[in-house]
């Protein structure tokens, strides 16, 4: 169509000029290239003229985002939750004073990233900022989007957006100071999200918010999207948050922010011990709700509802969905295996918070599922199950390149997880704990498994394991900050053995190459300190308000 228009304006152009339009020129060559400059001209004024057309997305795709979307329609949001997790101030503020254009928030499913993004909305539109202004799309709740199967779906529906929605282009928007808010929710299970992304924001000022709860993808975007992505993880809720959803009273972490330097003075565990027993009446309450219910927002929330629902409910939308949609496909479209990755994962809560040979492993499920199962399969899926945040596999230590000999420690997202997929309830708490002692030992378990997910999930914290090798006892945990690393024992009993139950972290402290200036042995609240100045007792609740 413009090419058409052009040539008719350019024979109305040579209509309008000299009979002779060439007259003066000394190489035809030199016409030649006054005339495509000429159409390059009159081209762009004939774009210029014709109307923009609708980019074509399918209605029900449209109904979809409409629904999506009710601002746009000056229709209310959905009923949110008045209680704001802990990232919700900090993504505010980056919202306004970006660092990168896009922020990442990843957590496993049901943690509240979807609550988190429609408080922020409803921030926004509270705060005066034009409805147009603002696009949300989740993504897996578009299944018109999986039946259109265009390419680049994100560009096209912002295309559409802008067209029909905002009525600018986002780079116009932003020159006005009416920055535009695009947020994605679960975006990662579209192909090649992050070079769409890359191309909008390369392209593009606007502000992108992205959730998703499957750690492997996401971090396969970093290349693409690297120098502009922002990330943030978000776990389970904290004690301090269970404190606040429960109306026990305030809870105040040591920390608000990443402080590393802080975590390599001896001191700072010192003071968090002492921060922990000024506030021990609310710190207690928090720590028995999280010890009978988990960390998951729901089962806080509906502390009144019987755990047998809260269970059921925590099966059905985390496991599952996790085992039977994010992690059924493989790569090529190959579908996984769904038995075998619930059978992974029922070994993974039996073998919480160790680390079980996978041969072993392999030779169980063998056993169960009458199949022929190796190894490296079970590595697999145990992989699998990690980028899913469901369970993190925290690897063996590295010094100096070389890499220790052991296998995976297995760390749950939270044991209420465990609870409601094994049925079996384990107290954490040492009043109830006390009651049923043949648990004991599980227990224990439970609590490094806690230990190591809570570090893990620390935005830009280093935590591996140290296995027992060569004469040399096992570390529970190593943190390595900068140059320096820090053993953590995790021992969950009311009497400690001051020489035994420190033997592995007086080791590592003794290796002049490991660079350890002090140790951290986790707890029970009413467990009493060891007598080495080197070694840093923590009840397990006072370490779960370091955040």
């Amino acid at each position: 169509m413009f090419g058409t228009r052009c040539r008719e304006l350019i024979v109305e152009r040579r209509q309008w000029l000299d009979p002779n339009p060439w007259r003066g020129e000394t190489d035809p060559s030199d016409a030649e290239r006054v005339v495509e400059r000429a159409a390059n001209r009159l081209l762009a004024k004939a774009m210029l003229a014709e109307p923009l057309s609708e980019p074509a997305l399918p209605s029900e795709l449209i109904s979809d985002l409409e629904r999506q979307n009710p601002w746009w329609r000056g229709q209310a949001l959905p009923v949110i939750p008045t209680f704001r997790r802990w990232p919700y101030a900090k993504l505010r503020e980056r919202l306004e004073q970006p660092i990168a254009p896009v922020i990442v928030i990843r957590g496993p499913r049901q943690i509240g990233k979807t609550t988190l993004q429609l408080q922020l909305i409803q921030s926004l539109l509270d705060e005066g900022v034009a409805p147009g202004r603002i696009l949300r799309v989740q993504f897996d709740d578009l299944p018109a989007l999986a039946r259109a199967r265009f390419d680049e779906p994100i560009l096209r529906i912002v295309d559409w957006f802008e067209k029909i929605v905002l009525r600018s282009t986002l780079n116009e928007s932003a020159r006005r100071n009416e920055p535009v808010f695009l947020f994605f929710d679960e975006v990662q299970n579209l192909a090649a999200w992050d070079v769409q992304l890359k191309t909008l924001v390369d392209h593009s000022t606007v502000r992108v918010m992205v959730t998703g709860s499957s750690a492997l993808r996401i971090e396969r975007g970093r290349d693409s999207l690297a120098g502009r992505i922002h990330s943030l993880e978000v776990g389970p809720l904290r004690l301090a948050e269970i404190a606040a959803l429960r109306g026990f009273g305030g809870l105040a972490p040591i920390q608000t922010d990443n402080g590393w330097q802080d975590w390599l003075r001896q001191d700072f565990w010192r003071e968090l011990v002492a921060h922990g027993e000024s506030q021990s009446a609310v710190l207690a309450l928090a720590f028995s709700a999280f010890s009978e219910r988990g960390a998951y927002p729901l089962g806080q929330r509906l502390a009144n509802v019987s755990w047998e629902d809260v269970a059921a409910h925590l099966n059905e939308t985390v496991v599952k969905r996790v085992i039977e949609h994010d992690l059924r496909l493989g790569a090529r479209g190959r579908a996984r295996d769904p038995q075998l990755l619930e059978e992974v994962f029922r070994m993974g809560c039996r073998y919480i918070g160790q680390s079980p040979n996978p041969a072993t492993l392999a030779a169980e499920a063998q056993r169960s599922l009458n199949a022929n199962i190796g190894p490296q399969r079970i590595r697999h899926y145990l992989d699998f199950l990690d980028s899913s945040l469901l369970l993190r596999t925290i690897e063996p230590l590295e010094i100096r390149l070389k890499e220790r000999r052991g296998y995976a420690k297995l760390c749950l997202c939270d044991h209420a997880i465990r609870a409601a997929w094994l049925q079996e309830i384990v107290p954490l708490d040492p009043s109830r704990l006390d009651a049923v002692p043949h648990l004991q030992d599980l227990a224990g378990r439970i609590a490094e498994s806690t230990v190591g997910y809570f570090f893990a999930s620390l935005t830009g914290l280093s935590v591996a394991h140290l296995p027992e090798r060569g004469g040399e006892p096992e570390v529970d945990f190593v943190l390595t900050i900068g140059e320096q690393r820090i053993p953590v024992e995790v021992k969950y009993r009311r009497v400690i053995d001051p020489l035994r139950d420190t033997l592995g972290l007086r080791g590592f402290l003794e290796k002049a190459v490991n660079n350890a200036p002090f140790a951290l042995l986790i707890t029970r609240s009413d467990a009493k300190p060891v007598n080495d100045p080197r070694i840093v007792s923590i009840p397990l609740p006072s370490l779960l308000i370091v955040r």
